[in-house]
């Protein structure tokens, strides 16, 4: 019996995958991201960043008076990390830190390795620390205890990772989130989110961004996260904006996504509300880089040319 090999460079690429090709290529010529060699990581220019911080300034004169602004670096404590139960659920997109602890010795066997072209991460062990992989995540340990009513309102900025390394630009495996947290009852929560993603669709609306509402579920991992998907979409937990940013080639990406979490954050950092039940939590996230791609690819790569009040909305 004779087996087939077949040279996965031979196969002939999707229309999906030649319009991911079509539009990164497009903005690196026009120089508003740079190719780093790693799928899924970019430099951004002036032009781009422009964009990304009259995003941010946009959300900023929509945040409600009585939030408590917070923001966060990159990285957070691991054991907050294994508190979220993240890696139950995605251990596909964590990504952890790992640090250099030896000695002399272990130093040079490290660099002897290296110039034989081995491995050399054997010599690393994992840190403190672990890649924020949600903008909310860092949030919820400072709430252990109890919220007094109504809750809890958070406005949290920072950089997230997780580990889709893709050729389309909208999938980064670094990029920007901006997100509205609610903690407190069951109720108070889901009006949150409700009236966030209301929000949140009259701005895509002023931007002349045209998206669709749809029910969502996260990419839970493995047999069990199959069942969660299924049980958080017909739960209507989460909700997403999505942007057709390659037309009917896919069904679009999401631009902002509305979360609500029940007890799971309560129960991971307990949390309770003022008359003792564990504390409910909600959030709004809005991806900054995926909204100015959204734009870019709409109305065009140079936003001088785009629609005055687009530009003023944005202060462009």
């Amino acid at each position: 019996m004779t087996t087939t090999v077949v040279d996965p460079t031979s196969v002939e690429p999707t229309p999906l995958e030649l319009a991911h090709k079509q539009f990164r290529q497009e903005l690196l010529d026009a120089g508003l991201l740079f190719d780093t060699g790693v799928a899924g990581v970019y430099g951004r220019a002036a032009g781009f960043e422009a964009i990304v911080d009259g995003l941010d300034g946009l959300l900023t004169s929509m945040r409600p008076t009585n939030a408590r602004v917070l923001r966060f670096p990159p990285v957070f404590a691991r054991q907050t990390f294994e508190a979220t139960e993240y890696i139950s659920s995605f251990p596909h997109l964590a990504g952890t830190v790992q640090t250099f602890t030896g000695d002399t010795a272990d130093h040079r066997e490290l660099l002897a390795a290296r110039a034989e072209g081995r491995d050399w991460d054997g010599w690393f062990d994992p840190a403190q620390t672990v890649l924020v992989p949600a903008a909310c995540h860092p949030v919820y340990p400072l709430y252990a205890g109890t919220v007094n009513n109504p809750g809890a309102v958070v406005d949290v900025h920072g950089y997230c990772f997780r580990h889709e390394p893709s050729v389309d630009p909208a999938r980064m495996q670094s990029f920007r989130m901006r997100e509205f947290v609610r903690i407190g009852d069951p109720d108070v929560t889901e009006q949150h989110r409700d009236e966030w993603i209301a929000r949140a669709q009259g701005a895509l609306t002023d931007l002349r961004l045209p998206f669709e509402t749809a029910g969502a579920n996260d990419p839970f991992f493995g047999r069990v996260g199959r069942l969660l998907a299924v049980n958080q979409r017909d739960d209507g937990l989460k909700v997403e904006l999505v942007v057709r940013l390659y037309g009917d080639l896919d069904d679009g990406t999401a631009v902002v996504s509305g979360n609500c979490h029940r007890e799971h954050f309560g129960e991971a950092f307990a949390i309770t509300t003022a008359d003792g039940a564990v504390a409910h939590s909600a959030c709004v996230g809005f991806g900054l880089e995926r909204l100015a791609l959204g734009l870019l690819r709409t109305h065009g790569l140079d936003f001088a040319r785009w629609p005055e009040a687009v530009r003023k909305r944005l202060s462009l």
